[in-house]
């Protein structure tokens, strides 16, 4: 009985599945999607353009004009005369060191010059009386040369204590400190009743002028030399004025709003760094610049009038870091080239060989940018370029 049964049931289970067969097997197969075009690509066409090259380098503010006020007498600081922060004029009075010492040293000689002068008369009398008397033999001769000679001797003496006066009187004027220059004057390193010597080593004050100021930035001598090869090969014309133009940016990243004029570059390169100070002058009215910022100056080199510039985003770099651009050839097929870039200006490549007039320089799309396949091209930026087969994805928002 269960044999029978067991039988039955494969019988069943054989007749369903050889339908099923049957119905699959007649069921016609699905199509896939039609085959799709070559891939787009985002082109873009080279051009020559007409390019300012600037180089930005960095440097730091230095006043154009600086004192350091020290005595050139010693004595006590009787009183200081200025503002600390102030704008002097120079002969300004800004200390006065007591003069009770010097007035006194003037008196002194002053009094030896009179009695100078009073020898000096007793003995020009004589001596002009001895030359008449020895032409008659009243007198010996060499009584008048003796008389003579202390003549001389007199007049050397009141010549000295005359340099005598002099020099108290100088010593005399030290004790007013006043402003060797024009400008505003920092801290002072002495208050009244301060002993200072004549010629210390440190400073009362320093006075710098900020109506201009100084720039001093470094360039490398090899980019100087790239400049004059370029300006020699023709490359690069120099920009005709005179006095090369230079902008200014802050440590903000703000710009500086008055130009300045590069003045004058070193002539010799610093051994320890390989680089050339330039210094330029910026002018500074409302004082916004400080000694000592650290700025960055924009100088402008020249000017490429046949210049090529390839964005960034479409040049790559092979395992030898060789600079490549892809090409849509005349075939209209992907071909790789090698570049020469120069260096970058703003978000382009200058480049220097490896590119002509009229290529097709790929800027999207690249991945699908096979060399050899051939491609649909764009302008680059009319549309945006999609996968082919590619499903549009929503866009999740994340609360």
């Amino acid at each position: 009985m269960k044999t029978a049964f067991r039988h039955t049931l494969f019988a069943i289970l054989g007749i369903l599945a050889f339908s099923l067969l049957l119905n699959g097997c007649g069921k016609p197969k699905a199509e896939g999607p039609p085959p799709s075009g070559p891939p787009e690509v985002g082109i873009m066409v080279i051009k020559n353009e007409r390019v300012v090259l600037n180089t930005e380098l960095p440097g730091r503010t230095a006043p154009q004009m600086i004192a350091e006020v020290r005595p050139q007498v010693g004595g006590i600081i009787k009183k200081r005369l200025f503002s600390e922060g102030s704008d002097v004029k120079a002969g300004q009075l800004l200390y006065q060191i007591d003069p009770a010492s010097y007035e006194a040293a003037l008196a002194s000689a002053m009094a030896v010059q009179a009695r100078a002068e009073a020898n000096l008369v007793a003995t020009r009398l004589r001596a002009d009386r001895y030359l008449e008397l020895v032409k008659t033999r009243a007198v010996s001769q060499q009584d008048n040369d003796d008389t003579q000679a202390a003549l001389k001797l007199a007049e050397a003496d009141l010549a000295a204590s005359k340099a005598s006066v002099d020099a108290a009187r100088i010593n005399l004027a030290y004790t007013k400190v006043t402003a060797p220059i024009s400008g505003r004057i920092g801290r002072s390193t002495v208050t009244d009743g301060a002993l200072v010597t004549a010629s210390q080593p440190a400073a009362l004050a320093t006075i710098q002028q900020l109506s201009s100021v100084y720039v001093d930035v470094t360039q490398s001598s090899a980019e100087m030399l790239r400049l004059k090869q370029n300006l020699a090969s023709g490359m690069m014309k120099s920009a005709g004025s005179k006095e090369t133009r230079v902008k200014l940016l802050l440590e903000d990243g703000s710009a500086y709003p008055l130009p300045g004029t590069l003045k004058f570059s070193e002539v010799t390169v610093d051994q320890s760094t390989g680089s050339i100070t330039l210094r330029a002058v910026f002018p500074n009215p409302k004082q916004t610049l400080l000694p000592g910022m650290f700025v960055r100056a924009i100088l402008e080199e020249g000017v490429n009038e046949n210049a090529i510039l390839v964005p960034q985003r479409g040049v790559t770099r092979n395992p030898a870091g060789k600079a490549m651009v892809m090409l849509v050839g005349s075939e209209e097929k992907v071909e790789p080239r090698p570049v020469n870039v120069v260096r970058t200006i703003g978000d382009n490549w200058l480049v220097s060989d490896g590119l002509k007039v009229g290529d097709r320089v790929i800027l999207e799309g690249i991945q699908r940018a096979r060399p050899g396949t051939p491609v649909k091209t764009v302008p680059f930026g009319s549309k945006p370029v999609t996968v082919p087969g590619a499903a549009a994805q929503p866009a999740t928002v994340k609360k």
